[in-house]
């Protein structure tokens, strides 16, 4: 198992290209099974996450088409199996994603029970339901879904989410696509990525309207067309390496991004003390050599602050000026990384769901282990501000949400290395 060693102290300067973003990827690399013809989708990452939905599609009989760019096209129609097997489905929770286009587009699907990272309990269960008001039949068995349409095809349903889902919207906005009538989804998830899916979904030629509020309506149409789609770029990773230079008292613009989808994480940056500017598709950070002031975080659905950069706040709190608390609404398992975080000297008391962060001027490198994907951002953060060397462990979780991290933190200036388990 590949470890990180990185060497703190140096301060981040540089620029570096933002890549697609995986929550938006997934489901519409799944929206592609909807379409009765080849369809593109670039700006992939290359990612662990990606490439076992690519997988996923070639066990089920399709055989996509990837060139140098990481561009893929996507031909639904050689489609041989509507299973997808325990195997691949457990290493990953999106591929639950391809559960609504099977059943709307082929009229059955049998899809294994997810697996993924270990933050907390994210039930399948709005996504049954919202299927079956749409009259699908649905037995759970075997760790299987097995799922199938009714006569004549899923029907239009009004469909109130009783907690906000990111991916239960996004699976019932895709079976409603070809489903026959209007759905309506009340409490819909109002993230990014579902408009960037509903944005693909419309570029075949589905019609959506409401995307991005909490009241989706979508009119269901007799198919969907090929068509060529550029994929959001990752909000997740942009506030990352933000969070990372801030940290470290540097200076970094990354690129190929977009300001608008993370304006609360870029309040907090400059609540931190951080000079933050920004173009169409650019942001920089730039702290000139300044440790962050202490900032309060409380997580909620977007367009609040989001749980996927909670982690990378609490590294900020660790090194920063006064103390911070972090209130963790999402997810009730996510602060893993705390218990890691006090090996390598941080000062951090967690309550419940809050965890209170009294800054320290100096960490200390110490080996650490990775314990889900956003925690394992926050280890290479504070491992970069420590002092000596930290080796970070069971790095299989970064890999599934950041590209070429070692990569781009080098240009930055950081020392960090990979090395073989």
């Amino acid at each position: 198992m590949d470890k990180l060693i990185i060497t703190g102290g140096v301060r981040l300067d540089g620029e570096i290209r933002i890549s697609g973003a995986k929550n938006s990827a997934l489901p519409i690399l799944a929206a592609t099974l909807l379409c009765d013809g080849p369809v593109t989708v670039a700006n992939l990452p290359h990612l662990h996450d990606i490439t076992t939905m690519i997988e996923l599609f070639g066990r089920m009989g399709i055989e996509p088409v990837i060139d140098e760019k990481l561009s893929v096209e996507i031909d639904p129609r050689t489609i041989k199996t509507l299973i997808a097997p325990y195997e691949l489905v457990k290493t990953m929770r999106a591929s639950i994603l391809v559960l609504g286009p099977m059943v709307a587009r082929f009229g059955e699907a049998e899809v294994a029970l997810p697996g993924g990272c270990a933050i907390g309990s994210r039930p399948v269960d709005l996504h049954i339901r919202g299927l079956e008001a749409m009259g699908a039949i649905i037995d759970v068995e075997g760790g299987y879904i097995k799922a199938k349409a009714p006569e004549g095809g899923l029907r239009g349903a009004h469909f109130f989410f009783d907690t906000v889902s990111v991916t239960g919207t996004e699976n019932i906005m895709m079976a409603a696509a070809l489903a026959k009538g209007r759905s309506v989804l009340q409490n819909a998830a109002r993230e990014p990525e579902v408009v960037d899916l509903a944005n693909f979904l419309i570029a075949m030629g589905a019609k959506i309207s409401g995307a991005g509020t909490d009241t989706i309506t979508i009119d269901g149409v007799e198919r969907l067309h090929s068509a060529t789609y550029k994929v959001m770029p990752d909000r997740i990773e942009t506030g990352t390496y933000l969070v990372a230079a801030a940290v470290t008292g540097g200076r970094v613009k990354v690129k190929d991004t977009d300001p608008t989808i993370l304006e609360a994480v870029l309040e907090k940056l400059k609540e931190a003390g951080a000079e933050v500017t920004c173009g169409e598709d650019w942001i920089e950070v730039n702290m000139h050599g300044k440790r962050p002031k202490a900032v309060n975080v409380r997580t909620a659905p977007y367009p609040a602050f989001p749980t996927d950069m909670q982690a990378q706040f609490i590294s900020l709190n660790a090194i920063a000026e006064g103390t911070g608390a972090v209130i963790e609404t999402i997810f009730e398992n996510r602060f893993m990384h705390v218990y890691e975080l006090h090996r390598m000297g941080a000062k951090i008391q967690v309550e419940g769901n809050t965890a209170i962060v009294t800054g320290t001027e100096k960490l200390k490198g110490a080996p650490v282990m990775a314990t889900d994907l956003r925690a394992s951002a926050s280890l290479v953060i504070s491992a970069l501000v420590a002092e000596g060397d930290t080796l970070i462990d069971r790095i299989y979780h970064i890999d599934r949400g950041y590209e070429c991290i070692e990569e781009k933190l080098q240009m930055l200036g950081a020392k960090i290395r990979r090395v073989p388990g």
